[in-house]
């Protein structure tokens, strides 16, 4: 026979499911739409060319161009096409391990995501960026008729930042701000992702992402893709052996 206190528990419990299943629901669909964000920002395999300019709050200014190569979820390569003093250097990136080739330094020296090949306010992690939803666990914090915002929290530690806010469009499920934070809360940079460009074969995306972070006032880095096309490529490609061949692929 139940008791008052029983039957009130019982109640409880069966009152809370529904916001479980809610819950569950909502990062079902979070997930989703962070995938969806992924498909638009990243295709599966593709080729890219973009420059990143790098500014110094003395108005300097410097300037790299890249060729980018990507396959599946986890593999990302790149080689420096100018300025000619980096020209033929490389890097690649298999899941969360970087390298970086120099042309006469022997083998390729491991790097990490949060370093900078480059300088500036952009770490490595940013500029081979993989897809979000290979790292991130994804929430709904909120929305409206134009827009979601988007929870996502690191899936291990090893990510270069353990928690991430974004906006994403909802008409076009494309990013459009993202800021990256620190274990402890810290706001270290915002990433704003401009100018809505078709590159043709339904590849429809920002063409320019700028970046600023409190930790570095008044530095301010923008990275421009002026072409983006979808091309398939070999693993060999993907590998230590072939940093040194990336410009054979142009």
């Amino acid at each position: 026979m139940f008791t008052i206190r029983r039957i009130k528990q019982i109640t409880l419990i069966l009152s809370a499911i529904p916001f479980l299943l809610m819950n569950d629901l909502f990062a079902q669909d979070a997930n989703n739409i962070l995938k969806k964000v992924d498909e638009n920002l990243l295709p599966v395999s593709y080729e890219a060319y973009r420059k990143i300019i790098n500014e110094e709050p003395d108005g300097k200014k410097k300037e790299f161009i890249f060729y980018t190569v990507k396959k599946d979820r986890d593999k990302m390569a790149m080689l420096y096409i100018s300025p000619a003093s980096e020209k033929g250097r490389a890097t690649l990136r298999l899941g969360d391990n970087m390298w970086l080739y120099i042309p006469n330094v022997g083998k390729p020296l491991r790097i990490t995501s949060m370093q900078s090949v480059v300088g500036g306010v952009f770490n490595n992690a940013d500029i081979m960026r993989l897809d979000y939803s290979t790292e991130y666990e994804a929430t709904i914090l909120e929305q409206s008729p134009e827009q979601y915002v988007l929870d996502l929290k690191a899936k291990t530690k090893t990510v270069a930042y353990d928690k991430l806010k974004m906006w994403v469009n909802k008409k076009l499920t494309t990013v459009t701000k993202v800021e990256c934070y620190a274990a402890s809360g810290t706001l270290i940079k915002s990433l704003e992702f401009k100018q809505i460009k078709d590159f043709g074969r339904g590849v429809v995306r920002p063409a320019v992402i700028e970046t600023t972070s409190p930790l570095y006032k008044d530095y301010r880095s923008v990275m421009i893709y002026s072409r983006i096309k979808l091309r398939k490529f070999p693993d060999e490609v993907f590998t230590l052996d072939y940093l040194s061949r990336l410009g054979e692929l142009r």
